[in-house]
């Protein structure tokens, strides 16, 4: 999705992130894509020059979601120290904790691609069954599981 990375705009695109993993069976990630998306958007709104466009990209390819940020700016970002005062310069740390990776990709000198992956768990098979109440005795109900759709 192409956007304006205007503050007013991230919680939409948060929005749009999580419906999307809502929709992909992907909830348990929702949290972190949310995060790591703001803080590439608070990036291009805060650095990004000349104007503050952007290309928002999620992908999920086999057991992996890939979210990127493509803006005009082709200067690469820098992890910094933040000072343990300081209010702000924390973002890309912030995503390689919450992330399994994270990197930067020029693209010529039209701009760069910031993104970072998470590791997708999808389906119900994935999950261990829930126990149902009564399901380790050999009482009325036999022996009974659900498994999470």
């Amino acid at each position: 999705m192409e956007l304006q990375a205007l503050p007013s705009r991230i919680g939409q695109v948060r929005r749009i992130i999580s419906a999307q993993l809502r929709y992909w069976h992907l909830d348990p990630l929702i949290d972190q894509a949310a995060l790591g998306v703001t803080e590439l958007l608070t990036n291009v709104h805060r650095h990004a020059q000349p104007d503050k466009s952007c290309t928002v990209d999620i992908e999920l390819l086999l057991d992996r979601l890939t979210v990127s940020v493509h803006d005009h700016d082709p200067r690469l970002p820098t992890v910094n120290e933040a000072d343990s005062f300081a209010t702000s310069g924390r973002g890309l740390a912030l995503i390689a904790a919450v992330s399994e990776s994270w990197g930067v990709r020029p693209i010529g000198s039209s701009g760069k691609a910031v993104w970072f992956t998470l590791p997708a768990v999808t389906g119900a098979s994935t999950l261990p069954p829930l126990a149902v109440y009564g399901s380790m005795t050999d009482g009325p109900f036999g022996a009974v599981t659900i498994t999470p759709d």
